[in-house]
């Protein structure tokens, strides 16, 4: 297996042995990230007067549910500002739309002025697909349809994710694609979960070695699909690996670790992508392992990951 970077093995090595979740201890894995996760009060989350944050929520949709959209942007912006549509991680199982913005906000909303919508999108397997992907559709549209009156450029929208947001950014792209919704200017997929059916070279290579590895990965995938899991006929909405048309999507930005599961997956993506004609922008960091910049913010890769992916998101806004 590929070697981790000595920085983030360290890291690995002080957080100490955990094991995979499963389907026996999937519960008592959510109960634990749903008390020990931050979850930042608006008024954390406003850091004294730097951001403007509000919670907003779409009108129910068919199923009944409504969405939880958390928006910021930096306090005393005139005019309508670029959009960063925001998945989180954490499997499709757990994880919140507020403990990722402190970070978003400091890293971007703030330096390439930003507003930011992270999406509280509803998790398996207490729902599942296409539940999660069609609340992100919900909010994306009623975000973009309301973008006149709350400040923000409807025709300069990123959407982004890290992980399961990952995937559910890359199946919001199809989505929007297929559906004829808001055509977002670009798609920044970190470490995205992709692929359901757990076949890939890499994800066999780092069993038991990778934070987040088969045994676990199945897990979520068995959450979100329950008997759909592995069907042959499983729309690419669902997997995005599983689709055959690439064709005709925002630009990519793939990101990956060479000592992670999702390995495979991500690089055939972008490959996919390139073969469909498309643009996207591949990178693959040495000796890195699932999440390796939230374990490890202060090492070296971590930095140059998020140099770089900044500079893609610069060049995208045309800053």
């Amino acid at each position: 297996m590929p070697a981790f970077d000595p920085q983030l093995r360290a890291a690995l090595e002080a957080r100490g042995e955990q094991g995979p979740v499963t389907p026996d201890n999937l519960a008592a894995v959510q109960e634990r990230d749903a008390a020990a996760r931050p979850r930042p009060t608006a008024e954390t989350l406003r850091d004294g007067g730097r951001f403007e944050v509000e919670e907003l929520r779409t009108p129910q949709g068919p199923d009944g549910a409504g969405v939880t959209l958390v928006s910021a942007r930096p306090a005393g912006t005139t005019g309508p500002l670029p959009l960063l549509y925001y998945l989180h991680g954490g499997a499709m199982i757990t994880g919140n739309a507020w403990s990722v913005l402190p970070r978003l906000l400091r890293a971007w909303a703030q330096p390439l002025q930003l507003a930011v919508i992270s999406v509280e999108y509803r998790l398996a397997p207490q729902a599942r697909y296409p539940a999660p992907l069609e609340d992100c559709w919900a909010g994306l549209t009623w975000a973009t349809g309301h973008a006149d009156t709350l400040g923000w450029d409807a025709n300069r929208v990123i959407i982004a994710g890290k992980s399961a947001g990952g995937g559910l950014a890359a199946a919001l792209a199809l989505l929007t694609r297929d559906r004829g919704g808001p055509t977002p200017i670009g798609q920044l997929l970190l470490s995205p979960m992709l692929d359901d059916r757990g076949t890939t070279f890499s994800s066999h290579q780092m069993a038991g070695r990778d934070t987040w590895d088969r045994t676990s990965n199945a897990t979520a995938w068995q959450a979100l699909l329950g008997e759909r899991h592995g069907a042959a006929d499983l729309p690419p909405y669902a997997a995005p690996a599983r689709a055959t048309d690439l064709s005709a999507l925002p630009p990519a930005y793939v990101e990956v670790g060479s000592a992670e599961t999702f390995r495979d997956e991500a690089v055939a993506y972008a490959n996919a992508i390139w073969q469909a004609g498309g643009d996207a922008e591949l990178h693959v960091w040495p000796g890195a392992f699932h999440g390796f910049d939230t374990l490890a913010p202060h090492a070296t890769l971590s930095r140059d990951a998020h140099h770089t992916r900044t500079r893609w998101l610069q060049r995208i806004l045309g800053h």
